[in-house]
């Protein structure tokens, strides 16, 4: 009887091991299994629209890090219109990182960024009166603003994606435009206060982009 129970213990205990050796090797499985099925596309390239950016493009990169979660990014808008009345020359430049939700680098994210906004104007051929008598000239004005970026956004998975986000500029915004005014050759400065922008306070700016691109 001693010796039959201490072959059972030794089954016994082998029968154990061998279930947690199984179920190791299981699990392990299922891991790799896992991070097979986790296709990430690691590249995105697009374009926004959107306030305060208008339309631009956009780059980001999901880095292979804390489960592929962080992705830092660069959008840029710029260009030059010209009218026989109006120049204006406008960037928006904007870098940062997203922080997703899951480990696709799609999905729920969200968004800490830096801002730079910059606008010229030019406005040509402006009547100029100072009571007596009148004259035409010429008049610029530069406004530029500086802002601490909070989104919350979506973007889809694939190879096309479609992205929205929402959120707040925090800044100085100025509540003041300066211009310079140029008729019959003298040059004068002046300011004028800033006409209600929707979205727009001296605290910072309301955020709001689409977009859409592609992921590789």
């Amino acid at each position: 009887m001693k010796n039959l129970g201490l072959g059972y213990y030794i089954f016994f205990t082998i029968i154990l091991f061998s279930t947690i050796s199984f179920a190791q090797e299981q699990e392990q499985e299922q891991m790799l299994i896992l991070e097979d099925s986790i296709q990430v596309n690691h590249f995105n390239l697009g374009v926004k629209l959107g306030i305060p950016n208008l339309i631009g493009g956009s780059a980001e990169i999901v880095l292979p890090v804390f489960g592929n979660r962080i992705a830092p990014f660069i959008d840029y808008s710029g260009f030059n219109l010209d009218t026989d009345e109006l120049e204006t020359e406008f960037a928006y430049l904007e870098y940062g990182a997203n922080i997703y939700f899951n480990q696709k680098g799609n999905g729920f994210f969200i968004g800490l960024g830096r801002a730079q906004f910059d606008t010229d104007l030019t406005f040509y051929d402006l009547d100029f009166s100072d009571g007596q008598q009148s004259t035409s000239g010429d008049a610029s004005t530069a406004f530029n603003f500086n802002t601490a970026n909070l989104k919350l956004g979506i973007k889809t998975g694939g190879t096309i994606y479609f992205h929205f986000e929402v959120g707040y500029g925090f800044g100085d915004i100025p509540d003041t435009i300066d211009f310079t005014a140029t008729a019959d050759g003298i040059t004068e400065s002046f300011s004028e206060e800033l006409p209600p922008i929707p979205g727009l306070s001296s605290g910072g700016i309301l955020i709001g982009t689409v977009g859409f691109g592609v992921s590789f």
